[in-house]
């Protein structure tokens, strides 16, 4: 059996708290060259690498530039900085609620990805929390749906990164969510839904399928005022978009929710309206390296509940200016 290969340090830091691209040469492949190699792996035009390489921006692990010439060696590895793409700045604040030398919890705004992903990549949490705590080693536990606010944990060093991974893998993390949506007095709550849900790669929403369940979820309602309802939402698994996806199954999509019931079409870039209204308002668990018990609660609120009116109209110019929710 192949030895998993030693992954060398990477030989540039990270730029504005994103960590470099690192590429690993594959054994199998005919290329000559390792500018032949990254012309078909990025599907990138060959001037834009060869601009890459004659700048010296793709490196080695020794931290040399690798030459355009250079001779592809199977189990390679090289590193660059990808060009960020031009990103709107998310107007909320990021708070950290807690912080020791093992661990960050942050409360996370609306339509502030978690991590690095798509056109999503200096402005994510992440990234913000590496710049503002000036800690490059943070790294996430799990992550939250961009669109969803709340409690989210990171860890400080990288070797423990897996003890706090599993604590969500083993189901040994208690999470409680909050959500704003239709009030239905035919609905009977509280309901534990079990289904299985499938997100295929490349589609937005996520759907639930024949078979076996792989998420459930315990629904509660917490309060209702005329149509709207107040809900808790328990997820004992993290099937991507579980709670939205069965939110709407019962019924009584969460408000903001542009995928469920229907996809809506793109919202333009700096619109910070109507933010979805599910928060993740706890985590508890016991620190599986300190032994501590912690439980973290975030202190956003849902303004669609707090204040419909304000959540409901159209945004100032500029749009939510300064404003959390």
């Amino acid at each position: 059996m192949r030895r998993k290969p030693r992954i060398p340090p990477s030989p540039l830091p990270q730029r504005d708290g994103v960590d470099p691209v690192r590429i690993r040469l594959p054994h199998a492949g005919s290329w000559a060259t390792v500018r032949e190699h990254l012309v078909e792996r990025l599907a990138a035009e060959a001037g834009v690498i060869d601009g890459m390489l004659g700048d010296g921006l793709i490196v080695g692990a020794d931290g040399l530039p690798v030459r355009s010439d250079a001779v592809y060696v199977p189990g390679m590895f090289v590193w660059f900085h990808r060009e960020p793409p031009d990103e709107e700045q998310v107007p909320f604040p990021l708070d950290v609620v807690y912080r020791d030398e093992h661990i960050v919890v942050a409360d996370k705004p609306h339509f502030l990805a978690t991590t690095p992903r798509g056109s999503h990549v200096v402005e994510t949490a992440l990234a913000r929390l590496r710049r503002e705590l000036g800690i490059p080693t943070i790294g996430a536990a799990h992550r939250l749906d961009r669109l969803t606010a709340g409690i989210v944990l990171f860890t400080v060093r990288p070797q423990e990164r897996g003890a706090y991974q599993s604590l969500f893998r083993d189901k040994r993390i208690g999470k409680e969510y909050e959500a704003v949506a239709p009030y239905d007095p035919e609905l009977a709550l509280p309901r534990t839904l079990r289904s299985r849900i499938l997100k295929e790669r490349g589609v937005m929403a996520a759907r639930e399928i024949e078979g076996e369940p792989n998420a459930v979820s315990r629904v509660e309602l917490l309060g209702h005022r005329g149509r709207l309802g107040r809900y808790r939402l328990t997820p004992s698994t993290g099937q991507t978009h579980q709670l939205r996806v069965h939110m709407n199954a019962l019924g009584v999509p969460i408000l903001g929710d542009p995928l469920y019931p229907v996809v809506t079409g793109p919202v333009p870039v700096g619109d910070f309206r109507y933010p979805l209204q599910l928060l993740a308002r706890s985590l508890e668990f016991t620190d599986p390296v300190t032994g501590r018990e912690h439980r973290f609660v975030s202190g956003r609120l849902l303004e669609a509940w707090s204040s419909y009116e304000d959540w409901a109209a159209p945004a100032p110019s500029p749009p939510y200016a300064g404003r959390d929710q």
